[in-house]
């Protein structure tokens, strides 16, 4: 059988997954091999804040733009539910308005998960450690019982986003590049003054501006939360530095994949 190889098969291999998507069929082989403690080559510490208008804004000023390829083919996507609910159920021509669907959410996946690897891939690679919000992606995209169709377009954003991923792939990859993720506390974040530390709601009176009512300090908002996501977990490595050992995140990493101990030297200042 013909198959496209997307990449060499390193170590011993352990066992084969044969799974079907979107009409295609990928082998997945998982293998076991040894590997050296990486070095990470930055020294540079960044706090994240994920956003709906800008996927990511990160604490050194720079942000990545949201892809939201559902959004994209929506049109298309209600055209070919349309054509569905016409075609009598189970019948030749209703399982083939089915497949173009599944083949278009299949396609929609794949800009995501493109997507999303190549912004992970950035950040891991320039950020020896990247400090995350702890959010619940499951709480924030729960059905409300007013406003529903605002809260349906909001929660389709948020997934279309794809936070969880984003974070999930952050995970592995620091690790693998010899840095390390560590996951705050979201509350306060976007109250926070990051220039003299008052709390307060009336800081963000807008979505997207951050004017403290204590010293006038005023920033874009997501930058200001993210300073305050970097500063957060910051504090929470000098705290777990006097144990010896750093396990802020709640995911175990990757078989073979090195933990990070201890602190990592260097760390600049904002």
């Amino acid at each position: 059988m013909r198959y496209r190889k997307s990449r060499d098969i390193l170590g011993e291999a352990s066992n084969v997954t044969v799974s079907e998507s979107g009409g295609k069929w990928y082998a997945s082989v998982q293998t076991e091999r040894e590997v050296e403690t990486p070095q990470h080559p930055s020294m540079s510490v960044v706090g994240l804040d994920w956003g709906i208008v800008k996927l990511a804004t990160l604490s050194n000023g720079k942000d990545v733009d949201p892809c939201q390829p559902l959004k994209s083919f929506l049109p298309k996507l209600a055209k070919l539910q349309r054509r569905l609910a016409k075609r009598k159920k189970f019948s030749k021509n209703w399982r083939k308005a089915k497949a173009g669907i599944t083949k278009l959410h299949a396609k929609v996946a794949n800009i995501r998960k493109d997507f999303v690897h190549k912004a992970s891939n950035d950040i891991s690679k320039n950020h020896v450690v990247v400090v995350i919000e702890d959010l619940q992606v499951k709480n924030m995209s729960k059905s409300a019982t007013k406003k529903v169709a605002q809260k349906s377009r909001l929660n389709r954003s948020i997934l279309d986003a794809s936070p969880f991923e984003l974070r999930r792939q952050l995970e592995y990859k620091t690790q693998w590049q010899g840095g390390l993720l560590v996951a705050v506390a979201p509350q306060n974040t976007s109250r926070k003054c990051p220039d003299c530390g008052h709390v307060s709601a009336e800081n963000r009176k807008s979505q997207a501006k951050f004017v403290c009512v204590e010293c006038g300090f005023s920033a874009p908002a997501d930058l200001g939360g993210a300073i305050n996501i970097r500063e957060a977990g910051l504090a929470l490595l000098a705290c777990s530095s006097s144990s010896g050992a750093v396990s802020p995140s709640c995911q175990e990493p990757t078989e073979g994949i090195p933990r990070l101990a201890g602190v990592p030297v260097g760390i600049p200042s904002l």
